[in-house]
């Protein structure tokens, strides 16, 4: 990185009309700072973050796609988060509405201007990932000192857009770190990452807004049609395109050579002016027929494979459950494990009661399928709303949760709003992650099952609520007690009764569990998929850190790249094809450690706890034999 007086000087010959090793989204950016928005780079500025009441504006205005946005977020921030990535959501004015970031380092980012509420628009902080991106509409890498501002030159920034289902630039995903020493090509893997979520988002929103209309996916091959497409389309009842994924489809049609470069003049015209199909022909291309003959031609030729979803059923009345008991969903979680059989048993006669019930476990191990699975059983209707503690914003989580009433504060809607906890009445909340929620919403919390009844935000009269309340958690809520950072009179409200779900690793119907997540595959499909022996066998031994949910996504990617419905040892993930305990040559590896567990656990990059378990099996298993 080059010194602040070289980094001015560099800019002024740009500016002069100097050529530049630069990438080009750089020196446009540069040029707009000096010639249109009269910026010196001299004159270092700190990040500026908008007030409270301006930033609520801001996240009103995008809550829809804050809403749509934030699995996918949580998703790449699990990704990313061990190198002190942040992810910054920033709206259409550049201003950021959502945000995932290591709380360790909170100050150090606030200063940064890698927060919630930091303005990145190129009139504000100059060159940036953020700012270039929303002039060039095109996904960018600021790396250091591509930045204009020398207060930002530490910073590494990677961008993409995110648009409309019409073609308007609606956000910008960022992926930030406070610094890099390392090359500006290091963040290639970050673009890569930014542009697919940018890409999952707009698809998620293209599918949430049209309920009543066919939705058309688009992908270069047949591998990943109906999971990951390259593009989609939506289409009214006459055939018309109506929305679209402007990102993929911008990129699919470049490199297709489909389209004339542009994909909102597609708005309002028939999918045949596209492809040769009409609107009758697209129950062809739904799941059912196989993905590898759901291709569409153009001009008569093969271009694309396609995936057809139809539009939402009519919704159905309502209709009366008789009551009585249903274990059913308790039932289908286990296929034989003990310590699941006994968990059901209690699971199920607690359902029959509005007992507050802490769910324990691992991340993946199933603790909302439960908190579910104790919903349905319990036969009261009412719905079921999940809230993840964890990835709604501490600013928000307040007014998610209770609500406000109209005009609660400024930016609020006119209308007010009905709180998630108020939603659940008569149902079941499942709080996910219960150990994040911060202290102050605790308090409040406390209200609700103390008193059965809610205030909303800017409200002066209770309302009364009863529900159901299932939290989940995989801290441990005595150690939060002991740090300050959890009520310890919440605590003991929330675990009336305590349910604790075993790691994958521990189960004794670890082969039942995994047949069913074939067959499910199979039957979502339409194929029969099975595993050789080498594969099984791989599974078996891994340590699943992940469980179910890692279990799930090894299998869908798996079952996704086999050609002929057999999951072999080249399909699985590299984590699980070198799997950390071989059980046939762990000793012979402690043997080359000199018998230290703790070298052995470093070699094997795993905790020492995971090498000793393995071990314990070597053992037992050579005792057998």
């Amino acid at each position: 990185m080059i010194s602040i007086d070289s980094h001015v000087k560099e800019i002024e010959r740009v500016a002069a009309g100097e050529q530049s090793l630069r990438d080009r989204p750089v020196v446009q950016s540069w040029l707009r700072c000096v010639n249109d928005y009269k910026r010196d780079p001299a004159n270092a500025q700190d990040a500026y973050i908008v007030p409270n009441a301006k930033l609520r504006e801001h996240q009103e205005q995008a809550e829809s796609l804050i809403r749509i946005s934030r699995a996918g977020l949580a998703a790449l921030f699990d990704q990313i988060a061990a190198d002190d990535y942040v992810l910054l959501l920033s709206d259409s004015s550049g201003v950021a509405v959502d945000y995932l970031g290591n709380p360790r380092l909170d100050r150090e980012l606030r200063r940064a201007g890698l927060y919630l509420g930091a303005d990145w628009s190129e009139t504000r902080a100059g060159t940036s990932a953020v700012g270039a991106c929303l002039v060039s509409r095109e996904p960018v890498v600021i790396h250091q000192d591509d930045h204009f501002d020398p207060t930002h030159t530490p910073l590494t920034c990677t961008a993409a857009p995110i648009f409309d289902t019409r073609g308007a630039l609606a956000a910008v995903l960022d992926i930030s770190q406070l610094s890099s020493p390392i090359a500006k090509t290091s963040q290639r893997l970050a673009l890569h990452l930014a542009k697919a979520t940018a890409r999952r988002i707009e698809m998620a929103n293209l599918v949430a807004r049209t309920g009543d209309e066919w939705v058309l996916s688009l992908s270069r091959t047949p591998d990943f049609l109906d999971t990951a497409p390259d593009a989609a389309i939506s289409l009214d009842a006459s055939g018309n395109i109506t929305g679209l994924t402007f990102g993929g489809l911008e990129a699919l049609g470049r490199s297709m050579g489909f389209g004339d470069g542009n994909p909102q003049t597609l708005i309002g015209q028939p999918i045949s002016s596209l492809f040769d199909i009409g609107i009758d022909e697209l129950p062809y291309f739904m799941r059912g027929n196989p993905a590898g003959e759901r291709l569409l031609h153009a001009n008569g030729e093969p271009l694309l494979f396609a995936s057809a979803m139809s539009p939402a059923d009519t919704p159905k009345p309502a209709v009366a459950v008789p009551r009585g008991p249903k274990t059913d969903a308790l039932a289908a979680m286990s296929h034989g494990d003990t310590a699941m059989r006994l968990l059901q048993a209690k699971a199920a006669k607690l359902a029959a009661r509005q007992i507050p019930i802490l769910v324990q476990g691992e991340t993946g191990s199933g603790k909302e399928v439960l908190a579910r699975a104790i919903h349905e059983s319990s036969n009261e209707g009412g719905r079921f709303v999940a809230v993840n503690c964890a990835a709604i914003p501490e600013h928000l989580i307040e007014s998610e949760l209770f609500g406000y009433v109209p005009n609660a504060f400024t930016g609020a809607s006119r209308k007010g709003k009905t709180g998630l906890i108020e939603s659940a009445a008569g149902g079941t909340l499942f709080l996910d992650e219960i150990g994040d929620m911060p202290l102050a919403l605790q308090t409040r919390l406390l209200r609700v099952l103390s008193e059965n009844e809610i205030v909303p935000v800017g409200g002066l009269e209770p309302k009364k609520v009863e529900l159901r309340l299932v939290s989940a958690t995989h801290r441990d809520l005595k150690t939060l007690v002991a740090e300050g950072v959890f009520r310890e009179d919440l605590y003991y409200r929330l675990n009336a009764a305590t349910l604790s779900l075993p790691p994958l690793r521990a189960r004794e119907d670890f082969d039942g569990l995994l047949d069913r997540l074939m067959d499910d595959l199979g039957q979502r499909y339409g194929q029969s998929y099975r595993l050789d022996s080498t594969a099984r066998r791989l599974l078996r031994v891994y340590a699943w850190p992940g469980n179910l949910r890692e279990m799930q996504n090894a299998l869908e990617v798996a079952s996704a790249l086999t050609d002929d419905g057999v999951i072999r040892e080249r399909h699985l993930p590299d984590a699980i094809r070198q799997p950390i305990s071989a059980e046939s040559d762990l000793l012979v590896q402690l043997e080359q450690c000199n018998g230290n567990v703790s070298a052995l656990a470093r070699r094997l990059g795993v905790d020492r706890s995971t090498v000793h378990r393995r071990l314990k099996r070597c053992r037992q298993q050579a005792t057998r034999h």
